[in-house]
């Protein structure tokens, strides 16, 4: 799963963002509307009308702005990444659908530029990230309600706050909600030099865990290697490899990991069940491989092993906004103490938004594209 005309008039049609599930399966978006005011402002956004190949379907219109009311935000965004989630959001594969037209991006920063009469969380000047999914961040500037907003502190990397409210989310939640790891125990993880694995290496680090990093060859293994190491991974070690018999010596030294987190499925995820502790559990979050997981059932009957999926949209569904706040500065500690920083990121002007979705959509890419506003 590789998650990831002219619509400038008064009103576009997806005018008033407010519900999140109008019904099961689409999400309404959250942004406010764009209905015409006495003075009405101007921004620029990616949008596009019908699913497809980003690169085809994403255009860069003209929109105007609301004037702010009572709960309103206005926000002009810094920072925005394109996520695997907003590729497949796109591409019309993805668990929660906007309707169209719609606002590409889930994830970024920005900041208050002013708020209505009945805010009470955030003032101008403050640094937002979106509370909720579908919220469209690939623009320069727009009216939010309050509730569809987190304030976060602006004493951490701008780049950090862009790509904090996805990927780290999703790398922490699955370390601390299915097995109940302690220092020393292991983790190994496919994927790993993803935006979620590169996360999961950084907080495994400071909660004491080791990893097994689990990637794909390619001709520079070697300088991504090095790269993962000097974020905290313990181990680093090809596809390939992992389906090695002298796979079995280098579980003599370190412990069977309890945790497999799974984002490529197929034969990648076959051989994580295979090294998992008995008892252990897999966690699936992705399936780059567009494969299913393929499970042999004497590891599940004489192992025991457990089969677990995760998505962060559910969770923040079934946890309160403000677990999810608590969640968000738990985060912001982390990068504070620098235990955890953002991938590595190339910052992209909106105009250039077509080389940057191309770009996006290439294996063995090393730097997660980022628009800037």
């Amino acid at each position: 799963m590789w998650v990831c005309g002219a619509l400038c008039g008064a009103r576009t049609g997806a005018q008033l963002w407010r519900g999140l599930l109008p019904t099961p399966g689409r999400l309404r978006p959250a942004a406010a509307s764009y209905a015409a005011s006495a003075e009405p402002s101007r921004a620029r956004a990616l949008l596009y009308g019908q699913h497809g190949q980003p690169a085809k379907v994403v255009e860069l219109k003209d929109l105007e702005l609301t004037a702010v009311g009572g709960s309103d935000v206005h926000v002009k965004m810094l920072a925005a990444p394109i996520n695997p989630a907003d590729i497949n959001m796109i591409q019309g594969n993805y668990g929660l659908l906007p309707e169209l037209p719609a606002v590409g991006g889930n994830e970024g920063v920005g900041q208050v530029v002013a708020v209505g009469s009945s805010v009470t969380g955030m003032k101008p000047g403050d640094w937002v990230i979106p509370a909720i999914p579908g919220l469209g961040t690939w623009r320069t500037e727009a009216v939010f309600s309050e509730e569809a907003l987190i304030a976060v502190p602006r004493d951490i990397p701008l780049q950090s706050a862009a790509t904090l409210s996805v990927n780290p989310c999703t790398a922490y939640r699955m370390l601390m909600d299915f097995e109940k790891l302690r220092p020393g125990d292991s983790v190994i993880q496919n994927a790993s030099n993803s935006g979620v694995g590169q996360a999961v290496i950084q907080i495994a680090a400071a909660l004491g865990l080791r990893t097994i990093n689990v990637v794909r060859d390619r001709p520079d293994i070697q300088k991504l290697t090095n790269r993962l190491k000097n974020l905290g991974a313990e181990h680093v070690i090809t596809e390939e490899e992992l389906r090695k018999h002298e796979m079995k010596n280098f579980f003599k030294d370190v412990p069977q990991p309890r945790l497999a987190l799974n984002c490529v499925s197929g034969k990648s995820s076959t051989e994580l069940l295979r090294h998992l502790a008995p008892g252990g559990t897999m966690v699936t979050y992705g399936g780059m491989a567009k494969q299913p997981v393929i499970a042999s059932v004497s590891l599940l009957i004489f192992k025991d092993l457990k089969l677990r999926g995760f998505w962060l949209s559910q969770w923040k569904k079934d946890h309160s906004p403000d677990q999810f706040k608590e969640l968000i500065l738990t985060l912001c500690d982390l990068i504070r103490r620098g235990q955890l920083s953002a991938p590595a990121c190339s910052e992209v002007p909106l105009q250039d938004y077509q080389r940057a979705l191309e770009t996006s959509m290439q294996p063995f890419l090393s730097s997660k594209q980022i628009f800037t506003m």
